[in-house]
């Protein structure tokens, strides 16, 4: 006879099978909205009333759900009650991974980069390898042993491992640090979707979304974010395999992307040999190169060039007037005069990023690497060459370390998993995060690919007159995103005049490949929910960083549970105000902020934590050596190749260049062998002497 179940096991069986249900229930509702939303586009519902359909009720149902969650108990707000069944844990927290970087801009840098990149730009699959192998380290070295102290948010490891008050102040400050990097990103590309969805402005698009962010995580805290994030993953899934999907059955006649899209590499290569021998295109070299020439002039003397432009500028507007040119030419002739810089340091800043960028346009296929390039150079090739390839491969390496690391180390993943019901359910939940992350990071590759084709054999040799109208209004949005301009002026668009931004490729897929607006629709809202779900779990953090790590930790404060929580929450609003206005300056693309953010936490957190964990001779002052070197010398290379610093402090205060060839955001590669062998000399240096034992005295 099968022993009867206990009441504890027969209880998860039964809410088990309830969770089931209503994600059933939820899959089938998302499906036979996308089915309705398609009969209406077909029924001739507009465009302008499906993008804000796609918005408001995503955020909605997303809203819904949080405020059903809401909840005071602490231990509800901080780990949900620590009894998410790890399927659902996976689930979330492949949801809370999958952020608009991954999301919106991975397949872009794929695209852009090819495999390995450039010698400036390691490739998109650094970023694949890196945040897959990530996740063994997550479950090897970290999730489980931190589950089994039953702890509340990462900093708490180092106040219960280390003792003390700065193990902890340190933490949680470096915990505000990366995680302040990575959500202001994640509100970027909130922004971004959400102005593309409705038409508004890119601001009033930042504003939108941040109330669905509010909703979510204010009321009910990680309990809430983890049913949202559930919520999410399933539309996110849907936008980005929906669209592969459609891509290689038009291309390759199979919906599986993934086993077919290698086809396509060989087609690509192809292509490329054809644009590098095209007159053509060689034409658009020279004219880019003309164009970086001139504004290499202009720098030679810039107030004398500053004034003959606004000259120049003058006189055609007074020519216009005496002709009684359009009145439309006139305006459009005051603009430019009115955009011209005010002054020569704002002439010199703008002219050089324009030389720079025209530089790096009159390079073959637009200064895009070949598709299929193992490495930028050639390991045989000239000493520039060889050069080339060296930095190119070991950027690839770095950035890969980087990112593998910092997933290790991030301060919103791991609390993810201390919501879960055991400490084996903690390594099962990463198992299923691994899972559901792999479902969209292989196709990532494919989409690239598809998306590369697509432009190469259908988009390249239109007229300009027969453009379509999504790449009007895709440069409307954001000019840095898409630009098409005729540099040779044969009204035939090549390749070379075509850019696209990384965070566009993936969004403009749906009307890239001709498929239905709805899909467009679906698309947005599945990166809405990327970025949602990640900023959803990076806002937490911060919060209880500040509120529950150093507010209520620094002194002993009167406060209740309740209290704490309540406090915390309007932590988590102030903050998301602040990050949303730095977002609407538009300080970076997306992937180079979230990659800053793997280097920052991989180099405060990781070494200190691994050695706290599995050497028992780690110090109190060997933790915090460790932090604050690791932490620092990741920041200090990080900050020494940003423009506006280079240009504020003297040149000996900064960084000399690039260390090695490697990129300022693979700062980690620095950062986590300083934090390693600074915490082991300061715990060796500091380890208390043994305890001396008194002779016996024999009697």
């Amino acid at each position: 006879m099968a022993e009867p179940q206990s009441p504890a096991a027969a209880d998860e069986r039964g809410y088990a099978r309830r969770l089931h249900r209503i994600l059933a229930f939820y899959v089938v509702g998302v499906l036979a909205f996308l089915a309705l939303m398609a009969w209406a586009e077909q029924q001739g519902l507009s465009r302008h009333w499906l993008g804000p359909i796609f918005l408001f009720l995503s955020v909605m149902v997303y809203a819904a759900i949080g405020v059903y969650g809401r909840t005071s108990d602490p231990l509800e707000y901080y780990v949900a009650g620590r009894r998410i069944p790890p399927m659902y844990n996976g689930m979330a927290a492949a949801a809370d991974w999958m952020s608009a970087a991954s999301f919106i801009s991975l397949s872009g840098a794929l695209y852009l980069q090819g495999y390995s990149g450039t010698p400036q730009h390691a490739g998109g699959l650094a970023y694949l390898l890196g945040w897959t192998g990530g996740f063994c380290l997550v479950a090897i070295l970290v999730a489980p042993h931190l589950r089994a102290m039953g702890l509340y948010t990462v900093p708490d490891f180092f106040h219960v491992r280390f003792g003390g008050t700065w193990p902890r102040v340190i933490a949680a400050l470096a915990a505000v640090v990366c995680s302040s990097t990575y959500v202001v990103a994640q509100i970027y590309g909130i922004g971004l979707i959400a102005s593309r969805l409705t038409g508004v402005q890119f601001e009033i698009g930042i504003m939108l979304g941040l109330g669905g962010v509010l909703l979510c995580s204010f009321l009910g805290g990680m309990r809430a974010i983890t049913w949202t994030q559930v919520a999410q993953y399933v539309m996110l899934l849907l936008a980005f395999l929906i669209p592969v999907s459609w891509l290689a059955y038009k291309q390759l006649g199979s919906p599986i992307a993934v086993m077919v899209y290698g086809k396509q590499i060989g087609k690509i290569s192809d292509l490329e040999a054809g644009l590098l021998a095209s007159p053509q295109e060689q034409q658009v070299v020279q004219a880019y190169l003309h164009r970086a020439q001139d504004y290499e002039a202009r720098l030679g003397d810039v107030d004398k060039a500053l004034e003959r432009e606004r000259s120049d500028m003058q006189e055609r507007i007074r020519r216009l007037r005496t002709q009684n040119a359009d009145v439309g030419l006139i305006v459009a002739a005051s603009r430019e005069l009115a955009a011209l810089p005010r002054n020569a340091a704002a002439a010199r800043a703008l002219w050089e990023g324009k030389m720079l960028e025209n530089y790096a346009r009159a390079l073959p296929l637009g200064g895009l690497p070949p598709h299929a390039q193992p490495y930028a150079g050639d390991p045989d090739g000239t000493p520039e060459m060889q050069a080339a390839f060296t930095n190119s491969r070991r950027n690839f390496l770095a950035l890969m370390f980087c990112l593998m690391v910092g997933t290790a180390g991030l301060p919103h993943l791991l609390t993810r998993y201390y919501t879960s019901p055991t400490v084996a359910g903690a390594r099962r939940s990463v198992a299923w995060t691994l899972f559901f992350v792999a479902l969209l990071y292989l196709s990532a590759p494919a989409l690239a690919v598809l998306v590369k084709f697509e432009v190469m054999n259908n988009l390249v040799g239109s007229h300009f007159d027969a453009l379509p109208n999504w790449m009007a209004q895709w440069a409307r949005v954001d000019a840095s995103l898409l630009s098409v301009e005729d540099m040779n002026g044969d009204g035939i668009v090549q390749f070379g005049e075509i850019r696209l931004g990384a965070d566009l490729i993936m969004l403009a897929t749906p009307e890239l490949g001709g498929l239905p607006y709805v899909v467009s629709g679906l698309v947005a809202a599945g990166g809405l929910a990327a970025a949602l779900s990640t900023a959803d779990g990076l806002l937490l953090t911060i919060s209880n960083a500040l509120v529950r790590d150093l507010y209520f930790r620094a002194r002993p404060r009167g406060a209740s549970p309740e209290q704490r929580v309540i406090l915390t929450k309007f932590a988590l609003l102030a903050v998301a105000l602040i990050a949303s206005f730095i977002a609407a300056l538009k300080p970076a693309d997306i992937l180079p902020l979230v990659s800053a953010s793997f280097s920052l936490a991989a180099s405060a957190f990781v070494p200190v934590m691994v050695l706290g964990i599995f050497w028992r001779g780690t110090t109190r002052q060997g933790a915090v050596a460790g932090m604050l070197s690791g932490l620092g010398v990741a920041v200090y290379y990080l900050l020494s190749h940003v423009p506006t610093l280079q240009a504020t402090f003297p040149s000996w205060l900064l960084a000399d260049g690039l260390w090695f060839g490697i990129q300022p955001v693979s700062a980690g590669v620095f950062g986590v062998p300083v934090g390693v062998l600074a915490a082991v000399l300061v715990s060796w240096a500091t380890r208390p002497a043994p305890a001396r034992v008194p002779p016996q005295t024999e009697m």
